[in-house]
């Protein structure tokens, strides 16, 4: 009978991710897929511990958290949550709304390990912990808050990385970003009721939003995302390495998005 292998370490993961070219001060947005990573001795809280010493104390963790919302399959044509579902459906409270199970394990656990802040926009909701933290989660705007003004936005300004910890290239949220930006004719915009916890009980707001559950324009591959990190991987930039068992990649966030807003407009003009 083998033995099994013993549990990957935070120091052991530590050292993968600085050899992947995590560096001291850095702040990096992180996708995870903590399966693919292995068994590791502290399950998820020790991958939270081991970024965070690679990053060291004047370094930023972030990561997209969205929110769970069932609901909203029950709109009507004009995205209003109808009246008889209305007192049943939970408000957007920041400090208690879970992450968005869709998006793995991870998110939730950076949202609640001590220190962690949020941002106010639900759908495009992220989490930080470190240095940058405030500066990266305050005023999210409540409409397109995957544009100007947002964490994404900021990530790109502050010089951040992104990581892809064994997750698929097709989640890295960025993209999302460059859709935003791309000047692409005929982008689908959504309109959706949403509830926020308010010391008076629950307020409704209508959000809008570039619509990112599908590409936004019809002419995009419904694999565009990843594509795109493929098309860009293939020129020699970013890094692709192991952490733990996980295929991972690093990338530099002010180095993809103009390259992911060239390549979507490339396709939205030429279809190809």
């Amino acid at each position: 009978m083998s033995t099994p292998a013993p549990p990957f370490t935070r120091f052991a993961l530590c050292e993968d991710l600085v050899r992947l070219g995590i560096g001291r001060g850095d702040l990096v947005m992180v996708h995870a897929a903590c399966r693919q990573v292995g068994p590791v001795l502290g399950g998820p809280d020790a991958i939270v511990d081991a970024l965070y010493d690679a990053v060291g104390p004047d370094g930023t963790i972030m990561a997209y958290l969205d929110w769970d919302a069932p609901w909203e399959d029950l709109v009507d044509a004009d995205g209003r949550v109808r009246p008889e579902w209305r007192p049943h459906v939970l408000p957007f409270d920041p400090a208690r709304t879970r992450a968005a199970r869709e998006n793995g394990t991870l998110p939730e656990f950076i949202r609640t390990t001590p220190g962690a802040l949020r941002s106010g926009n639900p759908g495009a909701s992220m989490a930080a912990i470190g240095r940058l933290a405030e500066w990266l989660t305050a005023d999210h705007p409540l409409d397109y808050g995957y544009g100007p003004g947002t964490p994404l936005a900021r990530l790109v300004e502050a010089g951040g990385k992104v990581l892809m910890l064994g997750a698929p290239l097709d989640t890295m949220t960025l993209m999302h970003h460059a859709e935003h930006l791309a000047q692409l004719p005929g982008k689908r915009v959504r309109r959706t009721e949403v509830p926020f916890a308010a010391a008076s009980g629950v307020e409704w707001r209508v959000i809008e939003e570039y619509d990112t559950c599908d590409p936004v324009v019809d002419v995009l591959p419904e694999n565009f995302i990843e594509r795109i990190v493929e098309a860009y991987l293939a020129t020699g930039a970013g890094r692709r390495g192991e952490v733990g068992e996980a295929p991972s990649v690093l990338v530099e966030a002010a180095d993809i998005l103009p390259f992911g807003v060239a390549w979507l407009e490339r396709i939205g003009a030429t279809g190809c």
